[in-house]
């Protein structure tokens, strides 16, 4: 005579059907992760990647393509040898001078004129031990530089943001974020373009942000930003 078959309890097809649907979450969760792996990957790859090194506070800064970073070769020799350091340390340092924080300008702005060949002298001067704050205060801050630069004008000449068709690579731009009338940025002229209606665009490159060739019109964050400069003399 045959025996009934005895059918598992209730509870064991729960425990089942818990099990497999356990596992298909488990199997499910992983093809997400892998989907978004990849699709986070591709993002990417096809994205630039931004500035890197003790200059670029937070990556705020313009990474700019490979064209962008060419530099006319008939500049004279002071102003090649001085926007090609601006080219090489734009986004980096030298340990030479060192990094001023979060406020590293004025500091580059003026190591690349000692490579363009200008001397230190007793109201502007670097410590030559890579101590950045060891430096004088027209070294370190863009207004008191501003004011070494109007006591100085063998050195350089101002020239007005209405002037600017007189501006020219190497020169200093300082940006006044707030029209308080004293200067809150300072950075390198890497170029000075003229478009098809006659205005005449300029860029700039420095630190803080870590930047290279962006307009000096391109300012959103400072609406009522004044732009000066100087003209910078050999």
């Amino acid at each position: 005579m045959t025996q009934p078959t005895e059918r598992p309890s209730p509870g064991v097809y729960l425990r089942r059907r818990l099990v497999v649907g356990g596992a298909l979450v488990v199997v499910l969760g992983l093809v997400v992760w892998l989907v978004v792996a990849i699709v986070t990957a591709a993002v990417a790859a096809a994205t630039p990647p931004g500035p890197t090194g003790p200059g670029t506070q937070g990556g705020r800064g313009v990474h700019p393509n490979a064209a962008a970073l060419e530099l006319d070769p008939d500049l004279p020799a002071p102003v090649l040898r001085q926007l090609e350091y601006v080219r090489e340390y734009w986004d980096g340092a030298n340990d030479d001078y060192g990094v001023l924080g979060d406020d590293d300008c004025v500091n580059f702005a003026s190591q690349s004129l000692i490579e363009r060949g200008w001397a230190v002298d007793d109201e502007w001067w670097h410590s030559t031990d890579g101590d950045p704050y060891a430096s004088s205060d027209a070294w370190r801050s863009s207004t008191l530089f501003s004011d070494y630069l109007a006591a100085h004008p063998e050195r350089a000449t101002p020239l007005s943001d209405a002037q600017r068709a007189k501006v020219k690579p190497g020169d200093i731009v300082q940006f006044d974020w707030d029209a308080s009338g004293d200067r809150d940025h300072t950075a390198v002229v890497t170029a000075v373009r003229e478009d098809d209606e006659g205005d005449v665009h300029v860029y700039y490159a420095g630190h803080t942000d870590a930047t290279w060739d962006r307009s000096v019109d391109d300012h959103p964050k400072h609406p009522k930003t004044k732009v000066y400069f100087w003209s910078v003399r050999g």
